[in-house]
């Protein structure tokens, strides 16, 4: 099930509300775990079964971790095991036919014959939940955390279905009280209304648009050079407005009963490097990733050069744990130069400070640009003949001539504008529902119709990160 579905909207959220508000609150928990398990498991039943096991063997690990009296190997024991478990079943649900192509093709490179491949179904938001688990684990070890005093609390936290699937990814310590004692008010109830449509219409009327021009351009034979950097323009677009639609739901969808759960993206496309980027996108990744990676591999006690291995140690793996392929790798690693690069030369307000600050946002979204290349790419192949179309190395063909023509219709240009006015203004939808009244509800109605409108000419088009 999706956010952006009239199941979801007309029979999934009211009816939940309704139960939500009519229960006592001792009930309410276990309402909406049981709710989170019919919201993820509505395609596929069976994905539940593989998250309640990781919920129940985090629970307990922590639960032996933190008893009185356990001894630091038992602790440390537990704390590698409850790890390698849910590793190894990231590993083989999201890496597994990628380690099997990638075994093929190095037996066929040395005249060896390939073996079947064994395809694998990847349970989605697998990464999300397990990335969830290990952190509360984790900081449950490291005494950062309180553990779960009654697995309830705990299973609810991890199905919780507003982020469940896409993140943001959120840590236990965070929102613990809350599962005890949340406020139900007026106020946040009409803010978690606000976000939520504001996420929908930018899914639905941004995202999307964007989606189709970014679609259309990359699977082209061979656009030209402003056919490549428009689909580029579009994709940049697409990805940003479709991931932080996904958070700004997910955060309305939590104030609605309760639950603060924390920021995503803060206008990240206005950042000045690249450091000042990923402390804008994706921050739940990006401080995960910090805490959990960056500093157990030493951060930067051991000096600038250890220190700029570890950042770009840290982004390649981020780059796989976006996706079982080589071109994430390269997005990872290229990213992770960049601030290894800003790290190395103490310039973390960006390698071109030295510009006025619009030139560095315009530099550093060049560069940002780029690396969405092979982020998009399907391969390898695809991502460098991209590249090469973007610099006008590539050889158009006369059906670019066609591509060209669908792509810079009016209506598109017009909403490409629109996305340009939205993702440059200071204000988000954060901002924007940060104060609710009701001049600002009211005109969130329109926008909500017509968001509806548009999601019933559309078809099926799932969030981005789904996949990743």
């Amino acid at each position: 099930m999706v956010f952006t579905s009239n199941i979801f909207i007309f029979y999934f959220l009211p009816l939940l509300l309704l139960l939500y508000y009519a229960l006592p609150f001792r009930y309410r928990n276990g309402l909406l775990t049981l709710a989170a398990y019919v919201f993820y498991g509505w395609d596929r039943p069976w994905f539940v079964l593989l998250m309640m096991y990781s919920t129940v063997c985090h629970y307990y690990a922590a639960r032996i971790i933190a008893a009185p009296g356990a001894s630091a190997r038992l602790r440390k024991g537990t704390l590698a095991v409850a790890i390698i478990n849910s590793l190894l079943l990231l590993g083989y649900f999201k890496y597994g036919v990628f380690a099997q192509e990638n075994a093929n093709g190095l037996l066929q490179l040395l005249g060896q014959q390939g073996f079947r491949i064994y395809q694998i179904t990847l349970p989605i938001g697998i990464s999300f939940y397990t990335f969830q688990t290990i952190s509360y684990t984790v900081d449950v070890y490291r005494g950062a955390a309180p553990p779960a005093q009654r697995l309830t609390d705990f299973t609810c936290f991890v199905a919780l279905y507003p982020h469940l699937i896409a993140g943001p990814i959120v840590r236990y310590n965070t929102i613990a009280d809350q599962f005890g004692h949340r406020q139900h008010t007026y106020e946040r109830f009409a803010s978690g209304v606000v976000l939520f449509i504001l996420g929908f219409a930018k899914k639905i009327l941004l995202a999307n648009a964007m989606g189709r021009i970014a679609d259309a351009v990359f699977a082209a034979e061979s656009p030209d050079a402003l056919t490549a950097w428009w689909g580029l323009l579009a994709y940049a677009g697409q990805i940003y407005f479709d991931f932080s639609a996904y958070s700004d739901i997910a955060v309305g969808l939590g104030r609605m009963v309760g639950f603060e759960i924390p920021r995503n993206f803060n206008s990240p496309y206005l950042s000045r490097s690249m450091t000042e980027f990923w402390q804008r996108w994706h921050m739940s990744l990006s401080s995960f990733l910090r805490d959990y990676l960056y500093f157990p591999l030493g951060g930067n006690r051991y000096g600038a050069r250890r220190s700029m291995l570890n950042l770009w140690l840290v982004m390649l793996i981020g780059g796989l744990w976006h996706g079982a392929a080589w071109p994430f790798v390269l997005w990872g690693a290229y990213h992770g130069m960049w601030l290894a690069l800003e790290r190395g030369f103490a310039k973390r307000d960006g390698l071109w400070s030295f510009l006025p600050r619009p030139l560095q946002m315009a530099v550093t979204f060049f560069f940002v640009l780029l690396s969405w290349v092979p982020f998009r790419a399907e391969s390898w192949t695809a991502a460098v003949a991209y590249l090469r179309a973007l610099f006008g190395f590539g050889a158009a063909l006369p059906n670019s001539q066609l591509v060209r023509g669908e792509v810079f219709s009016l209506h598109h240009v017009m909403m490409m504008a629109i996305c340009v006015f939205v993702v440059t203004r200071k204000t988000q939808a954060w901002d924007m529902a940060r104060n609710v009244s009701w001049p600002k509800l009211a005109w969130m109605v329109p926008l909500f119709v017509l968001g509806l409108a548009a999601m019933y000419t559309q078809s099926f088009n799932p969030f981005l990160y789904f996949q990743f």
